[in-house]
């Protein structure tokens, strides 16, 4: 069938297969292998996109129902070499070790900073708890969306 959806601001149209899940459009039709694919039950939050502002797991979204619809990915975050305030915060508070979470939590965190722009520490634990690091014990995840927060605060 054939799908048109907005990916990254730019308007996309193929032939997809109904059953086509969203998480392998993404890397394998359009080669955006930024989003990561885990676990194949939509409990590690690696595959967190963005669906019209919302985070979505893309393990779960057939391709075909995003017809009409705005998809961001985490290649979306980076505009012209200047990283975004969430990725800057994974980086000056060391939010990540092996980085296979990270993509889903960046686009997770993203998107409560654009409804929330300075929630509290329950509130980001709360927009992550979707989302399984086996690695950091989020603290530094937390520290980072904080960061992000106080960042865009002064800009």
């Amino acid at each position: 069938m054939q799908v048109s959806i907005t990916v990254n601001g730019e308007r996309v149209s193929h032939d997809v297969e109904p059953r086509q899940l969203l998480v392998h459009f993404l890397r394998e039709t359009l080669d955006l292998t930024g989003t990561h694919w885990g676990c194949d039950t939509s409990n590690c939050g690696a595959c967190v996109v963005q669906m019209d502002g919302e985070p979505v797991k893309s393990c779960t979204i057939l391709t075909a129902m995003c017809e009409g619809h705005e998809i961001r990915t985490v290649e979306d975050l980076e505009i012209d070499g200047r990283l975004d305030p969430v990725q800057q915060g994974f980086h000056e508070r060391h939010a990540l070790q092996c980085g296979f979470c990270t993509p889903g939590m960046l686009m997770t965190a993203r998107a409560l900073l654009d409804e929330n722009p300075n929630p509290t520490d329950d509130e980001i634990r709360t927009a992550i708890s979707g989302a399984i690091c086996r690695c950091t014990g989020y603290k530094n995840i937390v520290s980072a969306v904080r960061w992000a927060a106080e960042q865009e605060a002064r800009a």
